[in-house]
């Protein structure tokens, strides 16, 4: 499954946080040290989290108006969790903390 670095955060920032809903202002946090960012980034966010939740991966909490919905807060699907643990895992390539045990005769 293919999912974008703006997903990959969302979902590995869901994860390693310890309440298990995560406001969406968090995923806004993507953005923030970009040198070049979206026009829109409420839009690009909000599509990208309505996509993660139609693939079974986060479920969205929100506000419902007569039109649409506002996501306001989202929670990780056993799925996502799987999926998530994955992606860190992937993450972890560099050995930064290995010692050398040296036995001196």
């Amino acid at each position: 499954m293919k999912l974008s670095g703006l997903q990959r955060f969302a979902l590995v920032e869901c994860y390693t946080r310890r309440t298990t809903r995560l406001p969406r202002k968090s995923v806004h946090a993507f953005y923030k040290n970009m040198p070049k960012q979206p026009k829109d980034v409420q839009d690009v966010v909000t599509k990208s989290l309505e996509r993660l939740i139609d693939k079974g991966l986060l479920i969205g909490f929100g506000r419902r108006t007569p039109k649409k919905w506002f996501i306001v807060e989202i929670k990780l699907t056993p799925n996502g969790r799987k999926l998530a643990r994955k992606l860190l895992g992937e993450q972890l390539s560099l050995p930064l903390n290995r010692r050398i045990k040296r036995h001196h005769s």
